[in-house]
Parts: structure tokens; sequence; C-alpha cells
């Protein structure tokens, strides 16, 4: 109970004053304080979970989002589509793409190192392209919901990047570069890798290392679908 000015007693008010937020119809909008860079790495699970979070929560208000995945073409043990490609691909104002290798860097799985290597390299270009061109757009307006990630975005999420830098598949001074490239209103979103991203920690502006408590992974657990993939 909660005392009043009268000293009487009242139920406390519920978050959300009791309501339940009716959904609203996305329609194109323009952020008024994107721009930080964002680092998620760590040993843990739940970087690329946080990543895509928030941009489904800034597609969902209308601002136009790019997902942009490393190293995840597939595995032997998981299907090569992952449920949240099915999502991203439902959603508007959210795009991706994946420029993984099928297999798994340095797993010995069958795929050849080079091929890794090489994709890698490309998905890096590729993210310089897409920060180039949020440089010369207006970041500052809203953009056509199923427009060309070429045009702009207002969010850029690089997923694995930062294990394809532990792994020396990218030079992570590249990596650096391409974040200083930046137009000050693009928010940038780096995640992956289990070291810290030492060369990264004074250019970003918020930093999360999500740390493995416990994993059923180490109880032999294999990755599950609607959980993993």
């Amino acid at each position: 109970m909660t005392d009043t000015k009268d000293g009487s007693e009242r139920e406390p008010t519920p978050p959300g004053r009791g309501r339940t937020p009716d959904a609203r119809a996305i329609e194109p909008a323009a952020p008024d304080e994107f721009g930080l860079v964002q680092v998620w790495w760590g040993d843990g699970k739940g970087k690329t979970t946080a990543a895509l979070g928030m941009a489904f929560r800034a597609a969902g208000h209308g601002y136009r989002v790019h997902v942009l995945q490393f190293m995840k073409g597939g595995a032997a043990s998981v299907e090569d589509v992952r449920g949240e490609y099915n999502a991203m691909a439902a959603m508007p104002g959210l795009t991706y793409e994946n420029l993984g290798h099928y297999g798994w860097h340095a797993m010995n799985d069958g795929t050849d190192e080079r091929d890794h290597e090489a994709e890698a390299q490309a998905g890096l270009q590729r993210a310089q392209e897409l920060v180039d061109a949020a440089a010369a757009a207006d970041l500052s307006t809203p953009f056509a919901l199923d427009g060309s990630p070429d045009d702009g975005v207002h969010m850029l999420v690089l997923d694995e990047v930062l294990y394809a830098a532990e792994r020396g598949l990218v030079d992570p001074d590249t990596v650096l570069r391409l974040v200083d490239s930046k137009p000050a209103d693009l928010e940038l979103v780096l995640s992956g890798g289990h070291e810290p991203p030492s060369y990264l920690l004074e250019r970003a502006d918020l930093v999360t290392e999500v740390r493995k408590v416990a994993h059923p992974i180490d109880a032999g657990q294999r990755a599950r679908k609607g959980t993993e993939y």
C-alpha cells in the first residue's frame, strides 16, 4: 500500500498505469538522438540477441535499420536459414545481408579457411560502403521502409565483426577506421568475440561484456532451434 498526502492508503499504481499499450502502424520516421557506437562482446550467449533486439526496436519506430552478418553462413549442427532471417524479412524497415561462409572458421569442418577470410574481407568492404552511403544521406529525415540500405540507414548492425577481427580474418585497424569514418548521426552496433576489443574501447560510447556464468553447451547440449538459431 502507498500513503497519500491525507494519510490514507491506496493501492500502488502498476507500471504502465494498468494499461496495455496498443501497437501502432509503422510509418517512416527519423530518430532524434542516434549516433553512438555500441560494442557487445564476451563469452556469454546473447550478443546477437541484444543487437537484433535493438534493431527490431528501432525499426518498430519507423527508423531504417540494416543488419550485416559476418561468419554466420551455417554449420552442420544448425540450419542455414535461422529464425531471425524470417523475422527480419517480415519486419518493415529492417533488412539484412549475410556474408558468412558455410561452416565455422578453425573448426575443421571441411570448409576452406581461405573462403572464410575472403568473405569476411568482403563483409568489411560492404560495411564501409554502407557507412559511406549513410554519410552521403540526410539522417535527420525518414527513409522509405522498403528502400535500399545503399540510400542510407539510421542504424547499422555489424554482427560478429568483432569475432572476425579476433580470429584475424579482418584487420582490427580497418574496423577502427570504419568506426572513425561513420557520420555523426549513424547508430553503429558491433558485436561478437570472446576477447575484449581493446582497439575499440576508447572509441565506443557503450561497451557491454556478455559474460557466461553457465551454458548448456558445456554439458553437451547442441544448438536449439528457436533459441540459438
